[in-house]
């Protein structure tokens, strides 16, 4: 039976991995679309697109699905639909949940002493209190390390699992902008958030990108829609596609505070611009969009969001290829999707499969 460690459980951050996206992955847990109120007015064509995100990733990892009552059926008949049925490899799991936004009230996966992994859950409150309910997605983290049969560690914070970005080996990326935040960890300092990070997973090098976010996020800058590792060598950042766009300010302050950074760390990073599409608007709201939202499926897989943006898309497919040789990267439609202010990472929560030491799985792609 899954038990659960205290604070004091992470008194030493020697003891504790954060490992690397690209590294063995045992499952993807997902929760189904259902809440009408995410794409208010847009939300019929999202299952459909959502089930091709299970196809997409079914082909190469088993994935668990949170739905129960009729969200289960509406799960079961969408995924019928283009010839998916429940197995070992697709499962429904029955836990309740109030948005399908998984990344950010799931459990962080950690390896502790002796490879033994951990579910790390972190406190939820719908992004600093923006919408309500919550109490299903707060309760889905410790659920989801239940059914998994592991450890569950309280990470002491809240904060959200899209605030999050590593390589494997101890550096981490995060903006500051949803983990210092009155609405989350009121009283809570730099250092304290800090301190706590290194305990739970057990980084050493803390990056702190606090230029800007996608106009639209509603996260206060998540890294996952910002920046992220393709390997421990190359980071990709998003930036705009033209200085008329409204996001250009803040992604190049990001990209700038991302090049210092890679001139000053161990081993040495290269930074690469990563085009997001033109800016979108949806009933005069900005919809935030960004490549660096792809999810990786260990080594060799690599699952990245389009938004029928046909150059711009064509171009993040062939920039990510040309970085990660010997990785299938595959574009998926989020066009419905990323309405919700999401896509493919955001709704997704990957856990790894075994321990690996940083060293080897350093090259991830």
């Amino acid at each position: 039976m899954p038990d659960s460690l205290s604070s004091a459980g992470a008194s030493s951050f020697r003891s504790y991995r954060f490992p690397a996206e690209w590294e063995p992955c045992e499952a993807v847990w997902l929760a189904w679309p259902h809440n009408r109120d995410t794409w208010p007015g847009h939300f019929e064509p999202v299952p459909a697109a959502f089930a091709q995100f299970v196809r997409a990733i079914r082909e190469s990892t088993p994935v668990r699905i949170l739905a129960t009552g009729l969200v289960a059926e509406d799960c079961r008949k969408h995924l019928q639909q283009i010839g998916l049925v429940e197995s070992d490899s697709l499962r429904i799991v029955d836990v309740p949940t109030n948005d399908c936004w998984i990344r950010d009230y799931g459990p962080t996966f950690v390896f502790g002493p002796d490879a033994e992994k951990i579910a790390v859950d972190w406190r939820f409150n719908a992004w600093g209190g923006k919408y309500e309910p919550f109490d299903s997605d707060a309760a889905a983290g410790a659920e989801i390390a239940k059914i998994a049969g592991l450890k569950r560690l309280d990470g002491g914070l809240t904060m959200e699992g899209g605030a999050l970005e590593t390589d494997g080996a101890g550096r981490l990326l995060v903006n500051p902008g949803c983990l210092i935040d009155p609405a989350r960890n009121p009283g809570v300092s730099k250092e304290q958030v800090s301190q706590r990070l290194n305990q739970c997973l057990g980084v050493e090098e803390i990056v702190w990108v606090d230029g800007g976010a996608p106009a639209g996020d509603d996260t206060d800058g998540h890294i996952d829609q910002i920046a992220r590792f393709l390997n421990r060598e190359n980071v990709v950042c998003a930036v705009a596609s033209s200085e008329d766009d409204e996001n250009y300010p803040g992604l190049e302050a990001n990209y700038r505070k991302l090049r210092l950074w890679s001139r000053q760390t161990e081993p040495a990073v290269t930074i690469h611009r990563l085009p997001t599409p033109p800016p979108r608007k949806v009933d005069g709201a900005a919809v935030p969009q960004s490549y660096c939202n792809f999810l990786r499926l260990g080594m060799d897989r690599m699952l990245v969001p389009t938004f029928r943006s046909t150059a711009s898309d064509r171009h993040a497919l062939a920039l990510l290829r040309e970085l990660c040789p010997g990785v299938e990267v595959v574009g998926v439609d989020c066009f419905d999707i990323a309405w919700g202010l999401g896509a493919l990472h955001c709704a997704s929560c990957h856990e790894p499969a075994i321990a690996r030491s940083p060293a080897a799985e350093s090259s991830g792609g």
